[in-house]
């Protein structure tokens, strides 16, 4: 009876081990494949009206960073202001405890003080962070050691953005790729993962602007896209060697939506200058501009002019929040505009929600959390927006142009939600 007993206790354990190691992480911004979708299985469709229950509940401090959990933590930055301190902070994502803190001076001189913007990027043992005001570190996902660490206005000469620095560090290989905007041809930067040793610098652009790097490919070649201040830039992610560039020079620097990538088409959205398609041709190395709506007033244009959300891009529509809160569904071929609503969201300047397909777009759901810290499932098709469901996922607590938001990405893992506040961190279950 014992044997058997052990057994059958050593049977479950591995049960519930499998179960847990079939659920996703979200070890970087945008999610396990950095393009913003939730494809775990098993997730809730809809749920009831009011709060969502919460698995727990941890205290932190301000920011607009985003969670990254991966391997079962949870990673996320914050800023002691009277202190003068940043802070990578590490939880268990099962109960909420909180395992470590790393913390480090960071006196800021940037616009919207509030606290860091990039999301963690974890990798394997090692968690990669980048800090508001230039602090890149490197440390031990199991311990918060530091492996290595920069300081970007030292080391490179950096030049702060108004709104601080934002683009989640990319790791590609051996190779962490950060934009630093530093002087010297060292807009973009690779480091060695391991060691923080300088691999190759490239651009110049006295704007690092705010849109995180990417890789797509395109005609059979990788590409990292930089969207930065006075262009569309590709180039060779082992070389750092420029492979196309599409000038477009940005108000601000506000590029800030991450470029996406449809067939041979790269989509991009700015407030100032509005939404364009480039298509870089059969050789993948020919960007050409397919449309563009011209500068001027977003009510007016009627069409996608992101300040912070990145869009969801298929072959046939473009889905996306204006900057002014009107949820707007476009052709991708022409631009056209084909539908808009402001039910997920609002109106006011600088409205914000964060779209997440579940899966592919044939049909299938979205998630959005909207700044008033609400979760909504929804269907997005050519015919409409569909609202499945509503509830409360976190309190709103930055105060922006007369009202309460958030604006931090929640983080979809483990079949939760991670979302954050200037206050709390919290896990919300989705599983059905």
């Amino acid at each position: 009876m014992s044997s058997f007993r052990l057994a059958l206790a050593a049977t479950m354990f591995a049960l519930a081990g499998g179960a847990r190691s079939h659920a996703d992480d979200w070890p970087q911004w945008g999610g396990p494949q950095r393009d913003l979708v939730w494809r775990e299985a098993g997730v809730a469709a809809s749920f009831a009206a009011g709060e969502l229950p919460r698995v727990w509940s941890a205290p932190v401090g301000p920011g607009y960073s985003g969670p990254a959990v991966a391997d079962g933590r949870v990673f996320l930055t914050d800023r002691i202001a009277e202190e003068d301190v940043e802070r990578v902070l590490c939880f268990d994502a099962h109960d909420g405890r909180q395992l470590w803190k790393r913390q480090y001076p960071a006196p800021y001189s940037i616009s919207y003080p509030l606290g860091p913007r990039a999301t963690p990027t974890v990798d394997g043992d090692l968690v990669y962070v980048l800090g508001a005001v230039g602090h890149l570190l490197c440390l031990r996902a199991g311990s918060g050691d530091v492996v290595w660490q920069k300081h970007l206005p030292a080391d490179y000469g950096t030049k702060l953005p108004i709104w601080g620095m934002a683009a989640a560090p990319l790791v590609d290989g051996d190779q962490l790729i950060v934009l630093v905007g530093g002087a010297g041809g060292a807009l973009v930067v690779s480091f060695d993962k391991h060691t923080g040793q300088e691999r190759w610098r490239a651009l110049d652009d006295p704007a690092v602007g705010y849109a995180p790097p990417v890789i797509y490919e395109f005609a059979g070649r990788r590409q990292l896209i930089i969207w930065h201040a006075s262009a569309l830039s590709a180039l060779d992610p082992a070389t750092g060697r420029v492979l196309w560039e599409f000038a477009w020079p940005i108000r601000e620097a506000l590029t800030i939506a991450m470029p996406r990538k449809v067939g041979n088409r790269l989509f991009v959205t700015a407030f100032y200058e509005g939404p364009r398609m480039i298509d870089l041709g059969t050789d993948g190395m020919s960007p050409k501009s397919v449309w563009n709506v011209p500068v001027g007033s977003d009510t007016s244009n009627r069409s996608i002019h992101s300040i912070m959300p990145t869009p969801i891009v298929t072959e046939e529509l473009v889905f996306g929040i204006s900057s002014y809160g009107q949820l707007r569904c476009l052709e991708t071929a022409t631009g056209e505009m084909v539908w808009e609503t402001r039910q997920p969201t609002g109106e006011g300047r600088w409205w914000n929600a964060f779209l997440v397909p579940h899966g592919e777009l044939s049909g299938r759901r979205v998630y959005l959390a909207n700044e008033q810290g609400e979760l909504i499932v929804a269907q997005m098709s050519r015919d409409g927006y569909r609202e499945l469901s509503r509830a409360k996922l976190i309190e709103p607590t930055q105060p922006i142009q007369r009202r309460m938001t958030v604006w931090s990405h929640p983080a979809l893992a483990m079949r939760s939600v991670f979302a954050r506040n200037d206050r709390e961190l919290i896990r919300v279950s989705l599983e059905e």
